[in-house]
């Protein structure tokens, strides 16, 4: 018996602090403040994404496109400096520790959007059982006090009312009616109040869709030439898709104004095509889990490349998704070789279509290049060998190229609902208030008090409930 006494005492002992720091945790996460900090915070993480460049989702799960993003970056804040001193080189590799690069698929920002997720259904859970008990709790019977005319939206009737009569008008206003002992008490959307508990349920939902959305999202951009494939993610991942850009269009107006501009695409999966269709920009494809959109387009140039054998080494578009010095450029790795070929669109003066070439190799010192050649070609020009070096290059053409926005969202639907909730739960609380009526009937006499939300025109309701009854009365 002792040794039980021992062990019930030990247990108390142990789970009172245990009780202790729930009963803390649980005060502070349905602390108002505690919510407040919470938003604040993300709201704070929400400008550093929109005010620093964000990195695409396909650049997070890939590392070689991850250090391509960074040095990009590098070379926006390199000129970066206060008093002299350089910071934007160490300011991008703050950033990039913190995780301000890619804000909203950073593991931390997925927490915050956890933990107020968390506080709504703490909060919603604690206050539910009194929100239901004052919403299913009805007095119909009230004290001489509560008839007080010197309280707001009070009235009294100095005629002789029957409950039957009054229980007539309060219907035909949608109110249900209730009787007791002298008392007739009107209810007009008893139930409706609890719709905020829909606002609670969307907005949790619309939280965690981004929380998904941010964990396990992706978004890249291909930018295809026609005829020219391009994988989804990157080379190796299984069950990848390959897109395909069959046909580009672009029509126009006489006045030289773009109609429409689509694409023909056909996607591929383990070698075999599983769908196709001709985008637009508001018709896109979904295929798979992502949808393929079309976002813009730009132009291309159609040139071969024959090496110092006369072997075709490339032929295709170069696309000029770029620009230099405000012209259309494009950049093309000659195949087999280590020179890069800077491709420029211009014109001559007499408005002739120009492609300037520029030949690039590696230069002496660590990360610079030194041009080889500087040709111009106009189309259907081919070059002299011995001057763009030992390499012929014909332009056949300007053509286009199309660039298509692939996203995969796996918490779209999530947020579909929500949208639903929080839009229906906010409509039935603004324009369907609870409304409730007390009309005690006395001898030759009759009072009434009404209460409502406070967004309801009280006294303008309550003078035309007034009006129905002395028209009841006689």
């Amino acid at each position: 018996m002792a040794t039980a006494s021992l062990v019930r005492q030990g247990s108390a002992r142990l789970s009172d602090p245990l009780a202790g720091l729930g009963f803390a945790v649980w005060r502070l996460l349905t602390s108002v403040r505690f919510a407040v900090i919470q938003i604040i915070a993300i709201a704070v993480a929400a400008v550093f994404g929109t005010l620093l460049p964000q990195m695409p989702a396909s650049a997070v799960q890939d590392p070689s496109q991850y250090a391509q993003q960074i040095a990009t970056i590098h070379a926006q804040y390199a000129g970066l400096s206060v008093l002299g001193v350089p910071i934007g080189p160490t300011l991008v590799d703050a950033f990039d520790r913190l995780g301000l690069l890619h804000v909203f698929s950073v593991w931390w920002f997925t927490t915050l959007l956890t933990l107020l997720v968390v506080s709504i259904v703490i909060c919603t859970a604690d206050r539910t059982p009194r929100l239901w008990r004052s919403v299913r709790e009805v007095r119909v019977l009230q004290p001489d006090g509560f008839f007080d005319m010197q309280l707001a939206n009070r009235a009294a009737f100095e005629v002789a009312l029957e409950a039957d009569g009054v229980d007539a008008v309060l219907r035909r206003h949608h109110f249900t009616v209730r009787r007791a002992q002298g008392m007739v008490y009107g209810d007009r959307n008893q139930y409706f109040r609890l719709a905020t508990l829909l606002t609670h349920a969307g907005l949790v939902l619309f939280l965690l869709a981004a929380a998904i959305t941010g964990a396990f999202g992706f978004q890249t951009v291909l930018v295809l030439g026609d005829g020219q494939t391009a994988p989804v993610q990157p080379v190796g991942t299984p069950g990848n898709l390959i897109v395909k850009n069959v046909q580009f269009a672009a029509p126009t107006r006489a006045d030289g104004s773009f109609v429409d501009f689509w694409t023909d695409v056909i996607v591929y999966q383990d070698g075999r095509p599983i769908a196709r269709k001709t985008i637009h920009v508001n018709d896109p494809l979904a295929v798979d889990g992502f949808v393929i959109h079309q976002n813009t387009f730009g132009p291309a140039a159609n040139i071969e490349i024959h090496d110092g054998s006369g072997r075709l080494v490339w032929t295709g578009p170069v696309l000029l998704a770029g620009t230099l010095l405000g012209l259309p450029q494009g950049f093309l790795t000659i195949p087999g070789s280590s020179l890069g070929l800077l491709v420029v669109l211009d014109s001559s003066p007499t408005g002739v279509p120009r492609l300037t070439l520029q030949g690039l190799a590696a230069g002496p010192a660590a990360r610079s290049t030194q041009t080889v050649f500087l040709q111009s070609l106009a189309v259907g020009q081919t070059s002299d060998p011995s001057v763009t070096g030992g390499y012929t290059v014909r332009w056949d053409n300007v053509s286009a190229f199309s660039g298509l926005v692939i996203r995969r969202d796996p918490g779209e639907m999530l947020v579909w609902i929500a949208f639903l909730l929080m839009v229906g739960g906010l409509i039935l609380t603004f324009y369907f208030p609870r409304r409730r009526i007390w009309v005690r009937l006395l001898p030759g006499r009759a009072q009434v008090a009404m209460l409502a939300n406070r967004y309801v025109d009280v006294p303008r309701e309550l003078r035309g409930l007034m009006r129905d009854l002395q028209a009841a009365a006689g």
